[in-house]
This record gives structure tokens, sequence and C-alpha cells, in this order.
């Protein structure tokens, strides 16, 4: 399986380690991943100017790293979201990621997807949990499962292990 990972987090940080924890165990039950470092690139909110629905054939009119991650959004078996939550909500670099994918409608071959989201704090994760699962239903797309991890489960050597495990399981 074709897995694309969305990291939202500018830094190497909590998501980081996540991303990185979920590409070894799924390479090592035989999947393809790549790690896309989405809070790194300069990506644009969409525009909603209908340009990619009326001249641009599916593209869109800005031209800026988000180009770099659609080809992943029409050719990925599987996409996974990873953001850590800063105030209740993914990162606006994810957020502009995911809302540009407006001008394909939704990932093309994508047919399951998974949240991974870090935090200080436990309780702050429901926004983007539903945001994520209304999104998956619209895309008729399997939400396979939500990992979090906030405090010291950051980086433990247990979430990392859940992190595998899910991983290894798909």
């Amino acid at each position: 399986m074709k897995i694309a990972v969305f990291n939202g987090s500018a830094r190497k940080e909590n998501t980081y380690a996540m991303t990185e924890a979920f590409r070894e165990g799924a390479e090592a039950s035989g999947h393809e991943v790549e790690i896309y470092q989405v809070g790194q690139m300069k990506i644009n909110g969409c525009l909603g100017c209908e340009y990619c629905h009326t001249k641009g054939e599916g593209s869109c009119v800005q031209k800026d790293d988000f180009e770099k991650l659609l080809p992943a959004y029409k050719e990925a078996d599987m996409v996974i979201f990873a953001s850590p939550i800063y105030y209740f909500s993914m990162t606006a670099q994810m957020e502009a990621a995911i809302q540009r994918v407006y001008c394909l409608g939704k990932p093309l071959k994508a047919k399951k997807a998974a949240l991974l989201l870090s935090s200080a704090s436990d309780g702050v994760y429901e926004g983007a949990i539903a945001q994520f699962k209304a999104y998956m239903g619209y895309a008729g797309i399997e939400a396979s499962g939500v990992i979090t991890a906030h405090g010291d489960e950051n980086r433990s050597e247990a979430k990392l292990n859940e992190v595998k495990d899910f991983a290894k399981s798909l």
C-alpha cells in the first residue's frame, strides 16, 4: 500500500517522532511511506475562486508548495494527517494543506486515513478529531484510527510503540 503522511509541525517535535514511528511500522509490514513536512512548506489557504473547477482542470491557480502534495493526494492508497494541537485545532499549515484538496474534491485513490495528534495537554483534541471524521465521511474514506499523545506521553516509548503497532496492522 502507498501511504502519504502529512505532518503539520514546523519543527522536529512530537508529531515528527510519531510520523517516524508510523513510517517504521508501516515499512516493516511492506508498505511504501512518503512523509511530507507540510509545516515547513509555504501553502496558502484556498481562495474559493473556482479556477480549479472552471479553467484549471483540477489544478489550483495558486502556485506554491501545495503542488508538491498534489501527486500524493492523487496516488496514495492511504493518507495520514499528523499535527500538533496548538490551540484546539490542527496547525494552520495542515489546515491549508487539507483545504486545498478542494481542487480535487478528495484524495483520489485513498480508501483509508488516520490521524496522529500531539499536545501538551489532554482534552484538546475534540475539534480536530471531529473535523477529520467529518472530512473522511464526506470523502468516503475509512477513518482507520486516531492516536493522541499529550504531556509525558509525547515521545514515550509506549506511545511510539502504539503508533508502530498501529502502522504494522494496516
